[in-house]
């Protein structure tokens, strides 16, 4: 490849999650502080890879799923005005809680909590809804926590352990309870189930528009592709009952695809910045032979 391909993937990656303020950006102010999960957890590691990539759109698409939460969404959101921005926001959200001290995680608990509190109203087939409703807000915690781990052990560069499948669901259990939505399934095996077999799952008009954005969306020609690859990658590790019920299905060398460009990041990108903040927060030394992403163009 050419000179400066690892900063030019890094700017074209990172530009779709700059909308934001950087959630972390006042780190430092709490020395020592290992917020919800802290540098021997398996969220902090299991997080750290670009397979998060994939594990962020399999969220969104498996969210749409649920008739009344994509029905929240695609009444309340500005999603396709400002898509980035509400990509970014929830970028910010996910390295808040999992890497933030507690003053962090709770500031963006807060945040999401005021989203939340203006929307309600009633889906396609007449069923009210609103966000703080601890069964919905279960809903969407659950599905991002099943979609990385999904991702991280389908695309991730070494595999995930039953075990730590497990440790990784339960401490996330932690955060559902702090934003105080339930039932919270505390392993991976319960998670994925309770998902694949939730009542409310069906077909709907807000979720068919919401996907055709997730399956169109405008972006420049070369993050156009690599993102088609991520959507594939992770519409292939989604229960076929979900895929039917979102209209989407698993394309032919979607793994291979999804194995390809996540390697790419990884070579190009390293791992979180937000791990290497969080564990120098925490005085914790960086793990040997990992590199981090720093700013682009430098490493440490």
């Amino acid at each position: 490849m050419s000179p400066g391909w690892r900063e030019r993937i890094t700017e074209s990656a990172t530009g779709l999650f700059s909308h934001a303020p950087d959630p972390l950006a006042d780190t430092f102010d709490h020395l020592g502080d290992p917020g919800l999960f802290g540098p021997g957890s398996v969220t902090w590691w299991l997080m750290s890879d670009p397979a998060a990539f994939v594990g962020g759109i399999r969220s969104l698409l498996v969210q749409a799923a649920h008739p009344e939460v994509v029905a929240g969404v695609g009444d309340h959101s500005a999603y396709r005005e400002d898509p980035l921005g509400r990509l970014s926001r929830t970028a910010a959200y996910v390295a808040a809680t999992t890497y933030g001290s507690l003053p962090e995680v709770d500031a963006a608990l807060g945040v999401v909590r005021a989203a939340h509190r203006p929307v309600s109203g009633t889906s396609h087939r007449g069923f009210s809804y609103d966000a703080a409703d601890p069964g919905m807000g279960a809903w969407v915690h659950n599905a991002l926590v099943d979609s990385f781990l999904a991702a991280r052990r389908a695309y991730g560069p070494t595999p995930v352990s039953d075990a730590d499948a497990d440790a990784y669901v339960a401490e996330q259990v932690r955060l559902g309870e702090r934003l105080g939505v339930s039932p919270l399934p505390d392993t991976a095996a319960e998670l994925s189930a309770w998902l694949a077999g939730h009542p409310a799952v069906a077909p709907s008009p807000a979720a068919a528009d919401a996907i055709a954005f997730l399956t169109g969306p405008r972006l420049p020609w070369p993050t156009r592709f690599a993102y088609h690859r991520l959507l594939h990658a992770a519409v292939a590790t989604i229960p076929p009952r979900l895929q039917e019920s979102i209209g989407v299905r698993t394309h032919r060398g979607a793994r291979t695809g999804g194995r390809a460009v996540t390697g790419v990041l990884r070579t190009a990108m390293g791992s979180s910045p937000a791990w290497a903040a969080a564990l120098e927060r925490c005085g914790e030394p960086r793990p040997s032979g990992v590199r981090f992403r720093t700013t682009p163009g430098t490493t440490q």
